[in-house]
């Protein structure tokens, strides 16, 4: 399974097991998939858990407190910088193909 397959579903295991209104599972596809952008494009976790508040807030019409969204925020966020590291690990690392050629 491709590693960011995997990010993804690290990301859906986690806003699942926050179940701020606790609905059944499966009952926030939605908002998960629109959580998952919102990491994509933020990396703050006070902006990250405002976006994340706004997303359920739209859809149900009802507030969560900012300190369980920044909770969930910073975990959610953790998973990126730990995933972002192990990507970097495995870089491939080598000479760079200018200096194959000038040789």
């Amino acid at each position: 399974m491709r590693k960011e397959v995997q990010t993804h579903l690290k990301y859906v295991d986690i806003l699942n097991e926050w179940n701020p209104f606790n609905l059944k599972k499966g009952s926030y596809e939605t908002e998960i998939a629109d959580c998952i952008q919102a990491i994509h494009e933020l990396d703050d976790p006070l902006r990250l858990a405002k976006r994340i508040q706004s997303i359920y807030e739209f859809s149900f019409e009802e507030k969560i407190p900012l300190e369980s969204c920044l909770k969930t925020a910073g975990e959610l966020l953790a998973v990126k910088a730990e995933d972002a590291c192990e990507l970097l690990e495995n870089w491939p690392i080598g000479e760079p193909d200018s200096a194959k050629t000038e040789a």
